[in-house]
C-alpha cells in the first residue's frame, strides 16, 4: 500500500522560507517520478515541480525560488521554498507518477497522492 505523507507547511510572511517534506512508503525499490502540486481555493490543482532520475522540472512561477530534491535512502521528497509570495498560498501535495516518467505535468498523470500540507504567505 503506497502512502505519501507531507509535512512542513505553515504560515510565513512574504519573503520567508519553508521546507516541505514528503515521506513515501510502499513503493518498493523502484524509482518513480515524484512531484509537488498545489491548489489554492477556487483554483485548479497545478504542478509546482517534479523530479525523476535527476531530471527536474519547475513551473515558471516558482523557478529560481523553489528547489525540489529527494533522499532516496530515506525515501523522502523535499521542496525548499524561498522568497515566498502571497500568491504561493495553497495546499501543497506530493504525488507519484508510476507510468509517465515525469513526461506529463497534468495531475491526472499522477497515481498516488498525499493528504496535503497548508502553506500560507501573508503580505
Amino acid at each position: 500500500q503506497v502512502q505519501l505523507v507531507e509535512s512542513g507547511g505553515g504560515s510565513v510572511q512574504a519573503g520567508g522560507s519553508l521546507r516541505l517534506s514528503c515521506a513515501a512508503s510502499g513503493l518498493g525499490s523502484s524509482t518513480y517520478c515524484m512531484g509537488w502540486f498545489r491548489q489554492a481555493p477556487g483554483k485548479e490543482r497545478e504542478g509546482v515541480a517534479r523530479i525523476y532520475y535527476g531530471r527536474i522540472y519547475y513551473a515558471d512561477s516558482v523557478k529560481g525560488r523553489f528547489t525540489i530534491s529527494q533522499d532516496n535512502a530515506k525515501k523522502t521528497l523535499y521542496l525548499q521554498m524561498d522568497s515566498l509570495k502571497p500568491e504561493d498560498t495553497a495546499m501543497y501535495y506530493c504525488a507519484t507518477d508510476v507510468w509517465y516518467a515525469c513526461s506529463r505535468d497534468n495531475p491526472a498523470a499522477f497515481d498516488y497522492w498525499g493528504q496535503g500540507t497548508q502553506v500560507t504567505v501573508s503580505s
